[in-house]
């Protein structure tokens, strides 16, 4: 771990009431689950959704790498970005200013803690891909497809 970010976020690694396990087990843990609803849903690969996701996917694909884990279920650069989806829904990209300008109530007190950050990025989410169906569900695939197009 950099020194330099753990001066900044605080966090000491080795506090005895930090309830840490192992890099590798937590990653199989949390990877267990995801597979379990990639193969539910039907799905081959799972796509990370973040607020400024890329750094997400790199933080998780570098972790599976320094554990020399065989099967990661996320998609190794596919990633639905929050902050860019922000942008074009609400107008904002700090998630903060998405939050209130989605209606949504933003706890300051609660904010950058692992588990609120997560809700309200899935909050935002939601609201958007909810916001935009009727978009999505309008288009049939054959509007995609121009006259001349090789299809198949």
């Amino acid at each position: 771990m950099d020194p330099a970010s753990l001066a900044i976020n605080g966090i000491d690694p080795d506090h005895p009431l930090r309830p840490a396990i192992d890099e590798r087990d937590a990653l199989q843990r949390i990877f267990r689950e995801v597979r379990r609803a990639v193969r539910e849903s039907g799905c081959t690969r799972a796509i990370l959704v973040g607020h400024n996701s890329s750094f997400d996917l790199g933080f998780v694909n570098e972790a599976v790498a320094r554990t020399e884990i065989k099967r990661n279920p996320f998609h190794p650069f596919s990633s639905f970005d929050t902050a860019t989806l922000c942008g074009v829904a609400y107008g904002q990209t700090v998630l903060a200013r998405a939050v209130k300008a989605a209606g949504m109530t933003w706890d300051e007190d609660s904010a950058h803690s692992a588990a609120y950050d997560a809700e309200i990025t899935t909050d935002v989410f939601c609201d958007i891909i909810n916001r935009f169906q009727p978009l999505f569900t309008s288009i049939t695939p054959q509007d995609w497809i121009e006259e001349g197009d090789e299809v198949g």
